[in-house]
């Protein structure tokens, strides 16, 4: 009886030590290649330019979150070495380097990357039918009108989901008779 629950104890202390602290080689590791690492993405970044990380699309910012979670396996995974994560960041930014650039070139690949802005609110009327396919609800437009500093939407012309997920507001206009330009939205 006494064995047992000996090695109950010793099982318990191994389980806590484990959590909290493994080696201190462990955790030099974790901090050379957290260096290591974090110079060579930011080289990486600056050598590919700011759109790398601009989430202007879906494409842009599944991106930049693939970037994040390679860099946190470099530092805490212990089977890849900091080559194996350099390369992986390079695949990332040279993939979107060559998507964006493709975009910019070819509207059919620009049409499969990229989603259009859809208008959602417009002169006083809430647009059921861009809301349904934007699956966006009456909430988040009054939210995203709050955000930006307005009590409702008395003041406001207009309303674009744009193509990164935010919402644009857009206000009326104080010259008469000007409506905001909308040409180009998905409605």
């Amino acid at each position: 009886m006494k064995l047992a629950s000996l090695n109950l104890l010793v099982l318990k202390e191994s389980i806590a030590v484990g959590l909290f602290f493994n080696s201190w080689n462990d955790l030099g590791r974790v901090l050379i290649l957290g260096v290591m690492g974090y110079i060579s993405l930011v080289l990486l970044l600056r050598v590919s330019g700011n759109r790398t990380l601009s989430k202007l699309n879906a494409f842009d910012f599944v991106v930049t979150i693939a970037l994040g979670s390679t860099f946190g396996s470099l530092i805490l995974n212990k089977s890849i070495a900091l080559a194996e994560g350099i390369v992986a960041f390079a695949v990332l930014i040279g993939l979107q380097y060559v998507m964006a650039w493709l975009a910019v070139r070819s509207d059919t690949i620009k049409k499969a990357i990229k989603n259009e802005p859809a208008l959602l609110y417009y002169n006083g009327e809430y647009l059921k039918d861009a809301m349904n396919r934007s699956r966006v609800v009456k909430g988040e437009i009054e939210q995203s009108v709050r955000n930006q500093g307005y009590a409702n939407l008395d003041k406001v012309e207009a309303v674009v989901l744009e193509t990164d997920g935010s919402f644009s507001i857009i206000s009326q206009s104080g010259k008469e008779g000007k409506a905001p330009d909308i040409t180009g939205l998905k409605v």
